[in-house]
């Protein structure tokens, strides 16, 4: 019998090496979204469940005594699903979730929203955005900033027509506190807006930010399916993998 993994992020692939390096038998799931993914050790899916019912079927028919929920913590989708998923076939869950930033140094500083929405409203008020949110929400930015000097950073090309005053830089992480620093200097920016991705991956755009006296918008996460356990590290979600 298998462990399913959720992954797409960088303890999802570090979860897989420990349990490699340990003999438990493994499948990662990756949701298919990026083009050239980074991909973990071990056996690898790509793609869609077919929402919740088709995760507890793939549940069924793969006879997997486990899943660990590794995916990004802004993935409320997959991450409501695994939980409708396991509850419905009786198969244990947990959530491995890197910490967040809140509390973490400068946090109190920053200003903290709720959804995508506000964070566009709060960021009309800059005048340079610097817009580090991902390109899936991208759309709900688009209105309010129209009209603003707005940096995008993404992964992926954007499939949406996006302001004239718009510069799009194709990038992927991890990235330095030089380069950040750097970057917001050369578009001469006054106002990050960030999910609160937690990890030290993205991090260093934050500590550019105090630096310079960027003010910080940050989207809190989103609210974590009740009844799933959570962990922290890499470690605590293999222990608890390999005693199933």
């Amino acid at each position: 019998m298998t462990v399913l993994i959720l992954g797409g992020t960088g303890e999802a692939r570090a979860l897989a090496e420990r349990l490699q390096s340990g003999g438990t038998e493994f499948v990662s799931s990756l949701a298919g979204r990026v083009r050239n993914p980074r991909l973990p050790v071990g056996e690898v899916r790509v793609g869609g469940f077919g929402g919740a019912d088709g995760l507890a079927k793939f549940l069924r028919d793969h006879r997997i005594r486990a899943v660990v929920d590794a995916t990004h913590p802004f993935a409320a989708g997959i991450s409501a699903n695994a939980a409708a998923a396991c509850a419905a076939t009786g198969v244990p869950l947990l959530r491995l979730a890197r910490p967040g930033w809140h509390g973490t140094a400068g946090s109190g500083a920053w200003t903290w929203v709720d959804g995508h929405d506000e964070a566009a409203t709060a960021a009309a008020t800059g005048r340079r955005i610097f817009l580090s949110t991902g390109r899936q929400t991208l759309d709900r930015f688009v209105g309010p900033l129209a009209r603003h000097a707005t940096l995008v950073r993404v992964v992926e090309p954007l499939d949406i027509e996006i302001p004239e005053r718009w510069t799009v830089l194709h990038a992927r992480g991890p990235y330095t506190l030089d380069g950040e620093r750097d970057l917001m200097r050369d578009h001469g920016i006054d106002t990050l807006v960030t999910k609160d991705s937690g990890g030290s991956y993205t991090r260093a755009k934050l500590d550019a930010a105090a630096e310079l006296g960027v003010r910080v918008i940050v989207v809190r996460r989103p609210v974590a399916p009740t009844g799933t356990d959570t962990v922290g590290s890499v470690t605590a979600a293999a222990e608890w993998s390999q005693r199933r």
